[in-house]
């Protein structure tokens, strides 16, 4: 399972049961960090995941952002409801490539906004599921 961890939206996406695709969920508004940490726990649960990449937001230059720090403060509060594995994964312009994606299906502004955490979560765990050693292109 991926997140893309925001302020006010978690995009997330789950493998298949190969690990071979990444496959959007409708992404969760954030409310309250112990109803966040619900939810993301019970999708956890129901799809059977091993293990959880999360997109670290870097600066361009690779160096910890501000929102990078809130992921980290987030990621140490997931680890006390989940009991997986989590692994950051580098996300500098996952957003911009989703909301290209997304413009390029002729999707307007409103639309893209509304999808683009999703696919920003797709692009992270698919980077990673193509990373994995023994994964041939």
């Amino acid at each position: 399972m991926a997140l893309d961890v925001g302020d006010k939206n978690i995009g997330v996406a789950i493998s298949d049961a190969l690990l071979l695709t990444a496959q959007g969920r409708p992404t969760v508004r954030r409310k309250e960090l112990k109803a966040d940490l619900e939810i993301l726990r019970r999708l956890a649960e129901e799809n059977e995941v091993h293990e959880i990449v999360v997109g670290q937001p870097l600066h361009m230059d690779g160096k910890a952002s501000p929102q990078s720090e809130k992921v980290g403060r987030f990621v140490e509060q997931l680890r006390k409801v989940l009991d997986l594995p989590i692994v950051f994964l580098d996300e500098r312009l996952t957003s911009f490539e989703a909301e290209q994606h997304l413009e390029h299906m002729g999707l307007n502004w409103r639309q893209r906004r509304e999808h683009v955490d999703k696919i920003a979560a797709m692009i992270i765990l698919q980077n990673y599921l193509d990373s994995r050693p023994g994964r041939t292109a």
